[in-house]
């Protein structure tokens, strides 16, 4: 994305930047927020794929401070703060698959209307976030987590109203379950391609080193 001034290579962009370093912080207030009004409004609609969504806003808003922290760091550090993000979103991939699985077998009906307005707002929230992030969405893998992430969350957002409308329709708790697994797998898939290139970056310093 930038230049490093200097022969050789184009440089990777790494993050140091004051501007994306308050577009980071930025970004970590909206996501945190957004976790509390989403949780809240998941457990009071009953609806799996907003608590979902929920725990995604607050994985963002933890790891959106690693990748600040990370900022500067050797490309080990960035790359090793790359992978445990990519950890965290296996993790909630899994317990996504998992409770949505268990809710197959004891499943109610969730407030629709609540549903769709709560999925508007934090669709909202991640179409801003989105948009402060978009010209960073091609840095280092310590990066490029951060604009996955959003991404994940703006996607999030839409089948949320989806599963909203699906409920609303159906009178059934199975579109919600739908999008609830569709999202754990964006999660374990986003998780996969921050894996894949934090390696690479590992084995390129490994190679240029030797």
């Amino acid at each position: 994305m930038s230049e490093c001034g200097c022969s050789g290579p184009q440089k990777t962009f790494d993050g140091i930047s004051a501007q994306y370093k308050r577009i980071l912080w930025a970004v970590i207030a909206v996501n945190a927020g957004m976790f509390f009004t989403e949780m809240a409004a998941g457990k009071l609609a009953g609806s799996r794929a907003l608590q979902a969504d929920a725990l995604d806003f607050l994985g963002d808003a933890m790891t959106y401070g690693i990748s600040l922290a990370a900022i500067g760091a050797s490309i080990a550090v960035r790359t090793n703060a790359a992978l445990f993000k990519a950890f965290t979103l296996f993790a909630m991939g899994l317990w996504v698959a998992g409770s949505t699985i268990w809710n197959v077998f004891f499943m109610g009906v969730p407030e629709a209307h609540i549903m769709g307005l709560v999925g508007f707002m934090a669709l909202m929230a991640n179409v801003v976030s989105v948009l402060l992030l978009m010209k960073y969405k091609d840095g280092d893998a310590n990066v490029r987590s951060v604009w996955l992430r959003s991404r994940n969350d703006a996607i999030g957002n839409v089948a949320v109203m989806f599963a909203a409308l699906g409920v609303w329709g159906t009178a059934s708790g199975w579109p919600d379950l739908i999008v609830a697994g569709v999202m754990a797998g964006l999660f374990l898939n986003s998780a996969t391609q921050i894996v894949r290139q934090a390696l690479a970056e590992k084995r390129a310093v490994h190679v240029h080193a030797a």
